[in-house]
Protein backbone atom coordinates (compact mmCIF):
# COMPACT_ATOMS: atom_id res chain seq x y z
CA UNK A 1 0.00 0.00 0.00
CA UNK A 2 2.56 2.81 0.72
CA UNK A 3 4.44 1.55 -2.38
CA UNK A 4 1.17 2.43 -4.44
CA UNK A 5 0.85 5.58 -2.46
CA UNK A 6 4.17 6.79 -3.20
CA UNK A 7 3.83 5.67 -6.85
CA UNK A 8 0.26 7.87 -7.08
CA UNK A 9 1.75 10.89 -5.17
CA UNK A 10 5.25 11.23 -7.23
CA UNK A 11 3.24 10.70 -10.73
CA UNK A 12 1.18 13.35 -9.28
CA UNK A 13 3.81 15.66 -8.58
CA UNK A 14 5.69 14.89 -12.03
CA UNK A 15 2.53 15.94 -13.98
CA UNK A 16 2.14 19.27 -11.58
CA UNK A 17 5.99 19.65 -12.65
CA UNK A 18 5.66 19.00 -16.77
CA UNK A 19 2.66 21.39 -16.64
CA UNK A 20 4.86 23.88 -14.50
CA UNK A 21 7.91 24.15 -17.03
CA UNK A 22 5.38 24.56 -19.73
CA UNK A 23 3.68 27.41 -17.68
CA UNK A 24 7.10 28.93 -16.84
CA UNK A 25 8.24 29.06 -20.67
CA UNK A 26 5.23 31.14 -21.41
CA UNK A 27 5.93 33.08 -18.50
CA UNK A 28 9.63 33.63 -19.69
CA UNK A 29 8.86 34.76 -23.02
CA UNK A 30 6.56 37.17 -21.74
CA UNK A 31 8.63 38.89 -19.10
CA UNK A 32 11.28 39.38 -21.75
CA UNK A 33 8.65 40.57 -24.16
CA UNK A 34 7.70 43.63 -21.65
CA UNK A 35 10.95 44.09 -20.47
CA UNK A 36 11.88 44.35 -24.35
CA UNK A 37 8.85 46.47 -24.91
CA UNK A 38 6.95 44.28 -27.20
CA UNK A 39 4.00 41.45 -25.94
CA UNK A 40 5.20 38.16 -26.17
CA UNK A 41 2.90 35.54 -27.68
CA UNK A 42 -0.59 36.44 -27.46
CA UNK A 43 -2.34 34.50 -30.51
CA UNK A 44 -2.58 31.05 -29.32
CA UNK A 45 -5.40 30.63 -26.68
CA UNK A 46 -6.52 33.48 -25.11
CA UNK A 47 -3.70 35.98 -24.02
CA UNK A 48 -1.12 32.87 -25.61
CA UNK A 49 -2.17 30.86 -22.57
CA UNK A 50 -2.09 27.15 -25.13
CA UNK A 51 1.28 28.48 -26.83
CA UNK A 52 3.12 25.64 -24.44
CA UNK A 53 1.17 23.45 -25.73
CA UNK A 54 1.60 24.23 -29.51
CA UNK A 55 5.44 24.46 -29.07
CA UNK A 56 5.56 20.68 -27.45
CA UNK A 57 3.33 19.55 -30.32
CA UNK A 58 5.58 21.51 -32.90
CA UNK A 59 8.95 20.28 -31.18
CA UNK A 60 8.05 16.63 -31.03
CA UNK A 61 6.67 16.50 -34.27
CA UNK A 62 9.68 17.82 -35.83
CA UNK A 63 12.25 15.38 -38.05
CA UNK A 64 14.90 14.23 -35.76
CA UNK A 65 18.29 14.39 -36.94
CA UNK A 66 20.91 12.25 -36.33
CA UNK A 67 24.64 12.88 -37.42
CA UNK A 68 26.23 10.13 -39.03
CA UNK A 69 29.72 10.17 -37.02
CA UNK A 70 27.61 10.66 -33.26
CA UNK A 71 27.64 8.19 -31.14
CA UNK A 72 24.42 7.00 -31.49
CA UNK A 73 23.38 5.40 -27.39
CA UNK A 74 25.03 8.40 -25.95
CA UNK A 75 23.28 10.78 -28.23
CA UNK A 76 19.91 9.44 -28.21
CA UNK A 77 19.76 8.77 -24.27
CA UNK A 78 21.78 11.82 -23.03
CA UNK A 79 19.02 14.68 -22.91
CA UNK A 80 16.40 11.38 -21.39
CA UNK A 81 18.89 11.36 -18.52
CA UNK A 82 19.21 15.19 -18.40
CA UNK A 83 15.13 15.45 -17.73
CA UNK A 84 15.24 12.26 -15.46
CA UNK A 85 17.50 13.87 -13.30
CA UNK A 86 15.84 16.96 -13.30
CA UNK A 87 12.58 14.54 -12.17
CA UNK A 88 14.52 12.77 -9.60
CA UNK A 89 14.76 15.64 -7.55
CA UNK A 90 11.17 16.42 -6.50
CA UNK A 91 11.47 12.85 -4.58
CA UNK A 92 12.58 14.80 -1.47
CA UNK A 93 9.26 17.45 -1.94
CA UNK A 94 8.14 16.42 1.81
CA UNK A 95 4.58 18.30 1.14
CA UNK A 96 0.94 16.95 0.75
CA UNK A 97 1.73 13.41 -0.37
CA UNK A 98 4.02 11.63 2.19
CA UNK A 99 7.00 10.64 -0.05
CA UNK A 100 10.17 9.30 1.01
CA UNK A 101 10.88 10.94 3.96
CA UNK A 102 14.70 12.09 3.48
CA UNK A 103 16.63 13.08 6.14
CA UNK A 104 19.47 13.59 4.03
CA UNK A 105 17.59 15.12 1.31
CA UNK A 106 20.07 17.96 0.76
CA UNK A 107 22.79 15.41 0.32
CA UNK A 108 20.88 13.88 -2.50
CA UNK A 109 20.48 17.00 -3.96
CA UNK A 110 23.90 17.51 -4.27
CA UNK A 111 24.54 13.91 -5.37
CA UNK A 112 21.79 14.10 -8.01
CA UNK A 113 22.60 17.70 -9.40
CA UNK A 114 26.89 16.63 -9.17
CA UNK A 115 25.53 13.67 -11.92
CA UNK A 116 23.65 16.68 -13.97
CA UNK A 117 26.74 17.88 -15.42
CA UNK A 118 27.49 14.29 -16.94
CA UNK A 119 24.26 14.57 -19.21
CA UNK A 120 26.11 18.30 -20.93
CA UNK A 121 29.53 16.32 -21.40
CA UNK A 122 27.48 13.09 -22.62
CA UNK A 123 25.40 15.40 -25.38
CA UNK A 124 28.43 17.50 -25.86
CA UNK A 125 31.07 14.64 -26.75
CA UNK A 126 28.48 11.92 -28.48
CA UNK A 127 27.63 14.79 -30.87
CA UNK A 128 30.92 14.45 -32.63
CA UNK A 129 30.72 18.35 -33.29
CA UNK A 130 33.74 20.58 -32.07
CA UNK A 131 31.56 23.50 -31.14
CA UNK A 132 29.37 20.68 -28.97
CA UNK A 133 33.02 19.55 -27.61
CA UNK A 134 33.33 23.39 -26.67
CA UNK A 135 30.25 23.96 -24.73
CA UNK A 136 30.79 20.24 -23.12
CA UNK A 137 34.12 21.79 -21.68
CA UNK A 138 33.15 24.51 -20.32
CA UNK A 139 29.98 23.42 -18.78
CA UNK A 140 32.23 20.90 -16.53
CA UNK A 141 34.93 23.28 -16.09
CA UNK A 142 31.96 25.88 -14.96
CA UNK A 143 30.72 23.38 -12.28
CA UNK A 144 33.87 22.54 -11.02
CA UNK A 145 34.48 26.22 -9.98
CA UNK A 146 30.96 26.70 -8.52
CA UNK A 147 29.94 22.98 -7.13
CA UNK A 148 32.70 23.77 -4.30
CA UNK A 149 31.34 27.06 -2.64
CA UNK A 150 27.41 26.25 -3.17
CA UNK A 151 28.26 23.10 -1.25
CA UNK A 152 29.63 25.11 1.91
CA UNK A 153 26.78 27.51 1.34
CA UNK A 154 23.98 24.75 1.72
CA UNK A 155 26.62 23.28 4.76
CA UNK A 156 26.57 26.88 6.42
CA UNK A 157 22.30 26.48 6.95
CA UNK A 158 22.81 22.87 7.60
CA UNK A 159 24.92 23.68 10.74
CA UNK A 160 22.56 26.25 11.71
CA UNK A 161 19.70 24.10 11.70
CA UNK A 162 22.14 20.41 12.67
CA UNK A 163 19.96 18.78 9.80
CA UNK A 164 19.63 17.99 5.51
CA UNK A 165 16.25 17.28 6.55
CA UNK A 166 14.05 19.84 4.61
CA UNK A 167 11.20 19.51 7.15
CA UNK A 168 13.44 20.50 9.98
CA UNK A 169 14.78 23.69 7.95
CA UNK A 170 11.49 24.56 7.99
CA UNK A 171 10.42 24.16 11.20
CA UNK A 172 13.84 25.81 12.39
CA UNK A 173 12.60 29.13 10.64
CA UNK A 174 9.26 29.84 12.46
CA UNK A 175 10.34 32.95 14.17
CA UNK A 176 13.63 34.00 11.71
CA UNK A 177 15.06 33.31 8.36
CA UNK A 178 17.95 32.71 7.60
CA UNK A 179 18.23 35.22 5.11
CA UNK A 180 18.39 37.72 6.97
CA UNK A 181 21.35 36.40 9.06
CA UNK A 182 22.65 34.94 5.97
CA UNK A 183 22.00 37.75 3.29
CA UNK A 184 25.10 38.21 1.88
CA UNK A 185 25.21 33.74 1.81
CA UNK A 186 22.23 34.34 -0.26
CA UNK A 187 23.06 36.79 -3.08
CA UNK A 188 26.38 34.42 -3.50
CA UNK A 189 24.13 31.16 -3.82
CA UNK A 190 21.26 33.02 -6.11
CA UNK A 191 24.05 33.97 -8.29
CA UNK A 192 25.58 30.43 -8.37
CA UNK A 193 22.18 28.99 -9.07
CA UNK A 194 21.96 30.94 -11.80
CA UNK A 195 25.44 28.78 -12.99
CA UNK A 196 23.95 25.52 -11.68
CA UNK A 197 20.93 25.89 -14.06
CA UNK A 198 23.18 27.41 -16.79
CA UNK A 199 20.84 30.55 -16.80
CA UNK A 200 22.18 34.16 -18.23
CA UNK A 201 24.42 35.77 -17.43
CA UNK A 202 26.10 32.32 -16.83
CA UNK A 203 24.94 30.47 -19.43
CA UNK A 204 28.74 29.51 -21.12
CA UNK A 205 27.61 26.26 -21.95
CA UNK A 206 25.18 28.01 -24.55
CA UNK A 207 27.28 30.39 -25.89
CA UNK A 208 25.62 31.25 -29.19
CA UNK A 209 27.96 34.46 -30.19
CA UNK A 210 30.70 31.76 -29.99
CA UNK A 211 29.86 28.54 -29.71
CA UNK A 212 26.63 28.48 -32.52
CA UNK A 213 24.49 26.77 -29.10
CA UNK A 214 26.91 24.96 -27.34
CA UNK A 215 26.36 21.02 -26.20
CA UNK A 216 23.20 21.45 -27.96
CA UNK A 217 23.84 22.32 -31.41
CA UNK A 218 23.49 18.95 -33.05
CA UNK A 219 19.99 18.40 -30.98
CA UNK A 220 16.32 18.96 -32.88
CA UNK A 221 13.21 17.89 -32.24
CA UNK A 222 12.68 15.68 -28.93
CA UNK A 223 16.10 15.76 -27.87
CA UNK A 224 16.60 19.44 -28.07
CA UNK A 225 12.76 19.67 -26.26
CA UNK A 226 13.74 17.33 -23.37
CA UNK A 227 17.09 19.28 -22.44
CA UNK A 228 14.66 22.74 -22.71
CA UNK A 229 12.66 20.98 -20.00
CA UNK A 230 15.30 19.35 -17.60
CA UNK A 231 16.49 23.36 -17.45
CA UNK A 232 13.64 24.70 -16.59
CA UNK A 233 12.46 21.60 -14.32
CA UNK A 234 15.79 22.67 -12.72
CA UNK A 235 14.74 26.20 -12.18
CA UNK A 236 11.60 25.51 -10.40
CA UNK A 237 13.36 22.64 -8.02
CA UNK A 238 16.60 25.18 -7.05
CA UNK A 239 13.78 27.82 -6.39
CA UNK A 240 12.20 25.45 -4.00
CA UNK A 241 15.39 24.61 -2.23
CA UNK A 242 16.22 28.35 -1.64
CA UNK A 243 12.85 28.83 -0.17
CA UNK A 244 13.80 25.80 2.05
CA UNK A 245 17.16 27.28 2.92
CA UNK A 246 16.63 30.58 3.48
CA UNK A 247 12.95 32.08 3.51
CA UNK A 248 11.51 29.15 5.84
CA UNK A 249 9.98 26.80 3.38
CA UNK A 250 6.50 28.56 3.97
CA UNK A 251 4.05 25.96 3.40
CA UNK A 252 0.99 28.74 2.74
CA UNK A 253 3.24 30.67 0.07
CA UNK A 254 5.21 27.82 -1.81
CA UNK A 255 4.08 28.07 -4.87
CA UNK A 256 3.79 31.84 -4.45
CA UNK A 257 7.58 32.06 -3.56
CA UNK A 258 8.72 29.56 -6.24
CA UNK A 259 7.35 31.65 -9.10
CA UNK A 260 8.53 34.88 -7.40
CA UNK A 261 12.57 33.09 -7.24
CA UNK A 262 11.57 31.90 -10.55
CA UNK A 263 10.48 35.50 -12.02
CA UNK A 264 14.33 36.69 -10.75
CA UNK A 265 16.10 34.25 -13.05
CA UNK A 266 13.61 35.31 -16.02
CA UNK A 267 14.45 38.98 -14.82
CA UNK A 268 18.29 38.35 -14.71
CA UNK A 269 18.37 37.05 -18.25
CA UNK A 270 16.89 39.82 -19.67
CA UNK A 271 18.40 43.02 -17.21
CA UNK A 272 22.42 41.32 -17.74
CA UNK A 273 24.81 40.73 -20.68
CA UNK A 274 26.59 37.07 -20.78
CA UNK A 275 29.52 37.65 -18.16
CA UNK A 276 33.10 36.75 -19.35
CA UNK A 277 34.20 32.98 -18.63
CA UNK A 278 37.42 33.91 -17.01
CA UNK A 279 35.54 36.57 -14.82
CA UNK A 280 33.21 33.79 -13.84
CA UNK A 281 36.45 31.52 -12.94
CA UNK A 282 37.86 33.95 -10.90
CA UNK A 283 34.55 35.15 -9.03
CA UNK A 284 33.96 31.45 -7.76
CA UNK A 285 37.16 30.92 -6.42
CA UNK A 286 38.43 34.36 -5.22
CA UNK A 287 35.59 35.66 -4.13
CA UNK A 288 32.58 32.85 -3.66
CA UNK A 289 35.04 30.23 -1.86
CA UNK A 290 36.07 32.85 0.78
CA UNK A 291 33.35 33.72 1.47
CA UNK A 292 31.26 30.84 1.85
CA UNK A 293 34.38 29.48 4.01
CA UNK A 294 33.92 32.31 6.36
CA UNK A 295 30.31 32.19 6.66
CA UNK A 296 30.67 28.52 7.34
CA UNK A 297 33.36 29.30 10.30
CA UNK A 298 30.33 32.11 11.81
CA UNK A 299 28.03 29.19 11.43
CA UNK A 300 30.16 26.41 13.50
CA UNK A 301 30.98 29.50 15.93
CA UNK A 302 26.98 30.75 16.58
CA UNK A 303 26.57 27.16 17.49
CA UNK A 304 29.66 26.40 19.74
CA UNK A 305 28.28 29.66 21.33
CA UNK A 306 24.71 28.46 21.85
CA UNK A 307 26.29 24.73 22.94
CA UNK A 308 28.58 26.83 25.62
CA UNK A 309 25.62 28.12 26.88
CA UNK A 310 23.55 26.06 27.32
CA UNK A 311 26.20 23.62 29.11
Amino acid sequence: MLVISFVIGYLIILICVLVSVAFLTLLERKILGYIQVRKGPNKVGMVGMLQPFSDAIKLFSKEQSLPYLSNFLMYFFSPVFSLGLALCFWMIFPIFFNLIDFELGLLFFLCVSSLSVYTLMGAGWSSNSKYAMLGAYRAVAQTISYEVSLALIMLSCVVMVESYDLVKLSNYQDCWWLVWGFFPLFLVWFSSCLAETNRSPFDFAEGESELVSGFNVEYSSGGFALIFMAEYANIMFVSLISVFLFFGGMIEMLVISIVILSMLFLWVRGTFPRFRYDKLMGLAWKIYLPLALNYLLFSFSVCYGFFVVCM
